[in-house]
């Protein structure tokens, strides 16, 4: 059964994500769902944010990833919105990314089907009355809430 929170604003949006810093392996394939605009990637900034990331922390839409390396820990943020088909994947050398001892977070993830493997975790953003509402489905229990 999937962890149902509501998440008032923006700033818990990214409060979250800072937490889920403590509690998340430092290697997972996360998949981020949502539609436009719902704060995939404010969650993920917040959780950068409590990595130790200090300067601009961008949405990854153009350039398809953005990587970060905190204390010889890597982490990925993938945007798939503009992939126009899945094999740009291979193209990118989606492998050599997933296959490091990293965080991969991936929002988008349904633009690269056939081609990504199955998620560890996913998380769903979706507006809610004046908030937000975060499902956090972790299916191999990797996440210590």
């Amino acid at each position: 059964m999937p962890t149902q929170i509501f998440l008032a604003d923006s700033q818990a949006t990214e409060q979250f994500g800072a937490h889920l810093f403590t509690c998340l392996p430092q290697k997972a394939l996360i998949f981020l769902e949502g539609d436009l605009g719902a704060g995939k990637t404010t969650f993920v900034r917040g959780f950068l944010r409590a990595a130790g990331v200090t300067g601009a922390i961008k949405s990854p839409t153009y350039a398809l990833v953005e990587e970060y390396e905190i204390n010889q820990h890597k982490i990925f943020h993938f945007d798939l919105y503009r992939l126009a088909e899945p094999d740009e994947l291979e193209w990118i050398g989606i492998d050599d990314y997933l296959n490091q001892d990293a965080l991969c977070f991936v929002e988008w993830a349904e633009k690269g089907a056939r081609i990504l493997p199955s998620a560890d975790i996913v998380i769903s953003l979706s507006q809610k009355e004046d908030g937000r509402l975060l499902k956090i489905d972790d299916k191999n229990n990797l996440i210590t809430l």
